[in-house]
């Protein structure tokens, strides 16, 4: 039995977009191609899937975040879905999906118009920053040579103590540099959010809701940062994306006007 993976909401003059020559999730299996599901409108990225076929593989990843960047390459508001989400078939994404929840799709849809996530990864240069550490912290260097010709038994306590202060210290950048981040590039985005890195070197994980007719001087504030922190921080300018970071928002102030409207009408 085959069932219907979703990928995201289009608006429904935006559903001509060429996505039907991109892998799909599952593709390997079955060969299935991306298509739409309409309904008054709005319509559903979609594609079959083998209902028996387990999901999760790194192909499967990268299948579901091309077919919606591409979408969102083209300039068409996407609101992406969660990876996984799969239903019965066609008819159950238009009854129980788009029918379900349509006016709230529409109005978010109108609010991302015109609207792409760019996500930005911060990492340190390891090097880079323990020389500043050294250099700014005249204390760190006192324990580290105080230490350095010692037993580890003898020292264990003071090390400790050391890459205490080490963490600290690199913690306080971190807080600085992310700060420094955002007030040079939040106030060329319609909103933004910041989050912890993944990995240990990491100084954030930012993402900007960008409108199109600020990228250009979005992507330059970037490049101009990237060059500042040559050296010290490795930049990372992903997208146009589609808004995975701002959907929520996006959907929660539709329903929100929506409520509005409906109370104005009583």
């Amino acid at each position: 039995m085959e069932a219907c993976y979703v990928y995201g909401v289009v608006s429904e003059p935006d559903a001509d977009a060429v996505v039907g020559e991109l892998p799909a999730v599952g593709d390997g299996d079955s060969g299935a191609r991306v298509g739409y599901v309409r309904h008054g409108g709005i319509a559903a990225a979609v594609s079959g899937l083998r209902g028996d076929r387990p999901l999760g593989t790194p192909a499967d990843l990268r299948a579901h975040s091309r077919v919606l960047d591409t979408l969102a390459a083209t300039g068409a508001p996407v609101l992406p879905f969660r990876f996984g989400t799969v239903l019965d078939d066609e008819r159950a994404v238009a009854e129980e999906v788009l029918a379900g929840a349509h006016d709230a799709f529409a109005a978010a849809l109108d609010r991302l118009r015109g609207r792409a996530q760019f996500t930005l990864r911060a990492s340190y240069e390891r090097d880079a920053v323990l020389r500043e550490v050294l250099t700014e912290h005249p204390d760190i260097v006192e324990l580290r040579d105080r230490t350095a010709g010692l037993p580890d038994e003898a020292a264990r306590y003071e090390r400790v103590r050391l890459g205490e202060l080490v963490a600290e210290a690199v913690a306080a950048k971190r807080e600085a540099d992310t700060a420094e981040l955002d007030r040079r590039l939040a106030p060329l985005a319609d909103a933004r959010t910041l989050s912890e890195p993944a990995e240990e070197d990491g100084v954030t994980d930012a993402s900007f809701l960008v409108a199109e007719d600020r990228r250009d001087a979005f992507e330059r504030a970037a490049e101009e940062l990237a060059r500042r922190w040559s050296g010290r921080i490795r930049l990372r300018l992903l997208g146009p994306l589609a808004p995975y970071d701002f959907v929520a928002d996006a959907m929660a102030g539709a329903e929100t006007a929506a409520a509005a409207g409906a109370k104005g009408e009583t």
